[in-house]
């Protein structure tokens, strides 16, 4: 027995927020020094390393549990269950709920509890928790439930992410040009036949990498209100990741006990795309073989990093036949894969 994906779905807020957005914010270095390259080429290095042109906000009135029901709905409709048939809700998260102009993050009740209350389930053994994992969360929450099925302590999970990072992002940091809000969702049951989860695997590196990602005070040193936003050490999570993604990636490939030719996608974390290019570059390298053609799916030039969002995302959006040069047919075998604050790492071997 395994479990597989029977449902899918994604929120995709409606405020489109492009480069030009910037073009008035006055940047800082760490240390409060202004930035003194101007805007528009500030906004253009960042296209050219990341990849991003644009990102989506949420409106004003939402929060990130909202796009998570958003998201929830859809994979239920997708899947054609009945909600009340869900033994699990599992939310991954990083920030809670941040309302529009406030500074203090709200995640009690969790962020599942909040989105199964939308859902108008009843049933009281319908267990909702939220996962705090960084950016790898959703993929973790995958894991979580397919462990679960595979107990016999559920057949049937919601596995939602969902995250408003333009929430959480210092005005005055360039970096967050970078992220964005977004939800993604699925409905993953309990199967005996040959499809679904073939392998998985988890780590986190936190005894010299735990401060890459974190929270920290805003550059400019005006601000004086004690508000602290996300903050990342760009350069060593560039480095980390390009050092131990790959080897995951193998050590889960090879512990499914498909070869890299059988590989139809990649569905990677949208976190720059610069950066996955050269992960799926060296995880093929590791096999002495060439990255094939339009092996690995990106969405982050019009979607920015939405963090938890951009897997569950994107995989919606390929089998709802929204990125016309990408599908998954059936017997398809895909590999999941994200890094993030932790610093975690964690992969899947699906097969479809």
């Amino acid at each position: 027995m395994t479990s597989k994906i029977i449902g899918v779905g994604s929120y995709l807020p409606s405020e489109i927020i492009p480069n030009p957005f910037f073009q008035d914010h006055r940047f800082f270095d760490e240390k409060g020094n202004k930035l003194m390259q101007d805007n528009a080429t500030t906004a253009k290095k960042l296209t050219e390393i990341t990849g991003i042109t644009e990102r989506r906000y949420a409106s004003n009135a939402l929060v990130a549990s909202d796009l998570g029901f958003f998201a929830a709905q859809k994979a239920i409709k997708n899947a054609q269950v009945d909600p009340e048939t869900i033994d699990y809700i599992i939310c991954a998260q990083n920030f809670g709920d941040v309302p529009y102009g406030k500074n203090q993050s709200d995640a009690v009740p969790s962020l599942a509890s909040r989105i199964k209350h939308h859902l108008k389930i009843k049933n009281n053994y319908c267990v909702a928790y939220d996962v705090l994992f960084g950016c790898p969360g959703w993929i973790e929450g995958m894991i979580q439930a397919h462990t679960f099925i595979k107990a016999g302590i559920a057949k049937k999970c919601l596995v939602i992410g969902t995250e408003t990072l333009s929430r959480v992002c210092d005005a005055h940091d360039r970096d967050s040009m970078i992220f964005s809000d977004g939800a993604g969702a699925v409905i993953i049951q309990e199967t005996h036949d040959d499809y679904g989860i073939k392998a998985h695997l988890s780590a986190s590196f936190t005894l010299n990498e735990m401060d890459y990602l974190g929270f920290g005070r805003s550059y400019n040193i005006e601000d004086q209100s004690g508000t602290k936003y996300i903050k990342m050490r760009g350069r060593k999570i560039y480095e980390f990741a390009l050092s131990n993604v790959p080897q995951a990636m193998k050590k889960c490939l090879d512990n499914s006990g498909y070869k890299i030719n059988e590989l139809s996608k990649i569905l990677i974390h949208q976190a720059n795309e610069k950066m996955d290019e050269e992960i799926v570059k060296r995880f093929y390298k590791l096999y002495n073989t060439e990255v094939p053609e339009n092996i690995m799916p990106m969405i982050i030039s019009k979607l920015g990093n939405s963090s938890v969002a951009t897997v569950p995302t994107l995989l919606s959006m390929i089998l709802n036949n929204e990125l016309p040069k990408h599908h998954i047919k059936k017997d398809d075998i895909i590999l999941f894969a994200s890094v993030g604050a932790g610093m975690n790492i964690n992969a899947i071997v699906y097969k479809f």
